[in-house]
């Protein structure tokens, strides 16, 4: 189990770096064909969706920082700061699936925004 904690944990810091660091090809390779992911604002979507409508907002940012990680079998939830380019930041969690070395399934909890430490009030999505 250490083994497949020690995998899971590498799997998903990799993924991490190359979202950051703008290394799509990398991003790539470690996401598995089957890739799915959910956040409020995306509903189980595909490898093509993710790259085509998330993959953009990685542009944006100018400091990551994962907070926490924990193990959860085949899982890990990812605690993460990051901020943009205008400042703002923001702090998420995410439940990230791991099988033979790529990631299958992300799962986003999003965060409140910041600026300058304080709270940014922001309008919720219209539906």
């Amino acid at each position: 189990m250490a083994t497949e904690s020690n995998d899971v944990v590498t799997t998903v810091r990799k993924s991490y770096d190359a979202y950051f660091s703008r290394k799509r090809d990398v991003a790539e390779a470690l996401m598995a064909d089957n890739f799915r992911f959910t956040s409020p604002y995306d509903n189980g979507i595909d490898r093509e969706a993710f790259f085509s409508r998330c993959w953009p907002g990685g542009d944006n940012v100018s400091e990551f920082r994962i907070e926490r990680m924990v193990p959860d079998g085949d899982s890990a939830y990812v605690t993460y700061l990051f901020t943009r380019k205008d400042g703002t930041a923001s702090r998420n969690t995410e439940y990230v699936t791991v099988a033979n070395g790529q990631v299958t399934h992300v799962e986003v909890f999003f965060g409140a925004n910041f600026a300058n430490g304080r709270f940014v009030s922001q309008e919720p999505a219209k539906s």
